[in-house]
């Protein structure tokens, strides 16, 4: 089956090779260069890498990963450095904005680079190159926080006054939207939201992060409900609680992204519910978008990756592809 599919996604992107071209064109191979988000070995941008890795394989172009630690700054600096590799596309992750990315993405197509975007979007940047492959990949971030947060509120029979916290990234532009949204429910939910934001070295390095929950949580007994949004983050969440010796049943928790730390959270009750962008499909078909806009011309993909729900009801028939860098 995989062969089959394999032969027909052939047929459609390389035309040329399926209706047997000169051997010197088919050997052509696409160069492109993808920033995965994070640092190397962080679970979110480690599936995503690994999406990005099997559609390389697949389709037989070069690929080559950088690693921008979540920073704004150090995308853009990836970004300048990759665009005098030259590659043929590259994928960006849209922490940094349009107003940032703009000008070096308008210099990536003046010189013939086809760029697309995941994760977090770049609407205007994809409103102006969308006709020359410019996709957008992954999750609405407002939709996915806002079905997170409302699956919460019935999930676990929140009412009106419980005190919730939300730790996020709301002052990032387009990333932050995620935060907002489920606070937007909270609030509607005539529920006592706090909120923290997480900061540029917890960021970068989620291991630091549990000296900021443990601590809140001490300070405030009578919260109900943590949601976590960011991957890593939720990852920890189960080793920081345990440390601080609080028991399972202390707090609800949720959060996003799977990895096999957050498989074994949610397997031990320190994690309750986890919404999932599924970096996996993102990275696949952001390589997927960049070939069929290469060689056949296409626009770019439009695709909203959330929807997704892990809890205990379906952990054990998710857990072993997440131990595998799938989910």
């Amino acid at each position: 089956m995989k062969r089959i599919a394999l032969l027909l996604l052939a047929f459609v992107l390389f035309p040329s090779v399926a209706l047997g071209a000169p051997a010197k064109e088919a050997e052509k191979r696409l160069k492109i260069w993808f920033d995965t988000g994070g640092g190397p070995g962080e679970s979110y941008g480690t599936v995503l890498q690994n999406g990005a890795a099997a559609a390389a394989k697949d389709l037989d172009v070069d690929i080559t990963f950088v690693y921008s630690d979540w920073s704004a700054e150090k995308m853009l600096e990836n970004f300048r450095q990759g665009l005098a590799s030259k590659p043929d596309g590259m994928v960006v992750i849209g922490v940094p904005g349009d107003d940032a990315y703009e000008p070096l993405i308008d210099q990536a197509y003046a010189q013939g680079a086809l760029v697309t975007c995941v994760d977090t979007p770049l609407p205007r940047l994809h409103r102006k190159y969308q006709a020359r492959g410019f996709g957008l990949i992954g999750p609405d971030n407002y939709n996915q926080g806002k079905m997170l947060a409302e699956r919460c509120v019935a999930q676990f029979g929140l009412e009106k006054g419980d005190r919730v916290l939300v730790w996020g990234l709301k002052s990032l532009p387009g990333r932050g939207r995620r935060a907002q949204a489920i606070l937007d429910v909270f609030e509607r939910a005539g529920l006592t939201a706090d909120y923290i934001e997480i900061s540029p070295e917890i960021n970068k390095d989620a291991t630091l992060g549990g000296p900021v929950l443990t601590g809140y949580l001490s300070s405030n007994e009578d919260c109900r409900l943590v949601v976590i949004d960011h991957g890593a983050l939720t990852a920890q969440s189960g080793n920081a609680l345990r440390a601080a010796g609080m028991k399972p049943d202390r707090v609800a928790v949720a959060g996003f992204s799977l990895s096999p730390a957050t498989a074994e959270a949610l397997r031990s009750g320190y994690l309750d519910l986890v919404g999932e962008g599924q970096p996996y499909l993102i990275g696949y078909l952001a390589v997927v978008n960049l070939v069929q806009s290469h060689l056949c011309g296409f626009g770019g993909l439009v695709i909203d990756t959330a929807g997704g729900f892990v809890d205990k009801e379906n952990i054990e028939r998710i857990a072993p592809l997440a131990e595998k860098g799938v989910r």
